[in-house]
């Protein structure tokens, strides 16, 4: 049996949204004045999409959108689908066409590309450098504002796994609401009272005596936020699988298989949505 693909991209009515917006905010009121006034309206091109550098690559479903919506007569040939690793110079769509539709597409279309791919060779850098460890990437709520969908796509491309998407999906206590709750009973508490049975709960916890706690409550899934090593290694010993662990704070290529050593179910990272660099990639005539 195939193993099963995660990569599964956004409903194309969300997609289609997102990347009309980016087109209309880059055509304003007049069109692509440049290139309606420098290359003939009947003129056709051939052009393709080329890796700069290596990496994972996520947003082609973007980049084809752009394109189909400029232009629905253009030809867009996928060569790489998402998800796959791609090495530089490889090619990863042919567009044929009006050369003017391909010209005014591009930025916008290089525009989800490239962020969303450099989403995924961070996640992926990640997810390779814990193999073997049991312990899964995920993101977190620190995305582009209206981008979220897609950048936790990005992060499925990359091989990790979705957070929560927003505030309504799961329940998710934090320092500040424990604080305005007047402590971690009161507010687990509060959301078991109210909460349907299929929201699960999770509790941000930053000390061991925390921890004991919200194991205490039986909360589905604990945050351990910003341990040390040891910390997090007596917080598995503390749990004994009664909840579900997650480590967040100074996750990086160089710390995560430290992290992931001691025992962790999920270490999440907003990094890998915010501040991701952008995956160099091209478009050639």
């Amino acid at each position: 049996m195939s193993a099963l693909d995660f990569t599964r991209p956004p409903p194309a009515l969300l997609l289609e949204a997102q990347v009309r917006a980016a087109l209309l905010e880059d055509l304003g009121r007049a069109g692509d004045i440049t290139s309606q006034l420098t290359i003939p309206a009947g003129k056709s091109a051939t052009a393709k999409l080329v890796a700069r550098k290596p990496g994972r690559l996520a947003g082609l479903i973007c980049a084809e959108a752009a394109f189909r919506l400029v232009d629905p007569t253009l030809k867009f040939d996928a060569n790489t689908p998402d998800g796959s690793d791609i090495a530089a110079g490889t090619v990863l769509a042919t567009i044929s066409g009006s050369a003017q539709s391909i010209v005014t597409a591009e930025r916008v279309a290089l525009n989800f590309l490239g962020p969303l791919s450099g989403t995924a060779t961070a996640t992926a850098a990640l997810v390779k450098a814990v193999v073997g460890t049991g312990a899964r990437i995920a993101c977190t709520r620190k995305t582009l504002p209206g981008l979220r969908a897609l950048q936790k796509y990005a992060v499925r491309c990359g091989g990790g796994f979705n957070h929560r998407f927003g505030l309504d999906d799961a329940a998710m206590i934090k320092d500040n609401h424990i604080q305005a709750a007047g402590g971690l009973k009161p507010a687990v508490e509060g959301l078991r009272a109210g909460l349907g049975h299929m929201v699960r709960i999770e509790l941000e916890v930053d000390t061991l005596t925390q921890l004991g706690e919200a194991l205490a409550l039986g909360v589905d899934t604990i945050l351990l936020d910003n341990m040390t090593l040891e910390d997090l290694r007596l917080a598995v010993a503390m749990a004994k699988g009664k909840a579900v662990l997650e480590a967040s704070g100074n996750v990086t290529l160089t710390s995560v298989r430290a992290i992931a050593e001691t025992g962790m179910d999920y270490i999440s990272s907003g990094a890998i949505t915010h501040s991701a660099p952008n995956l160099d990639i091209g478009l050639d005539f």
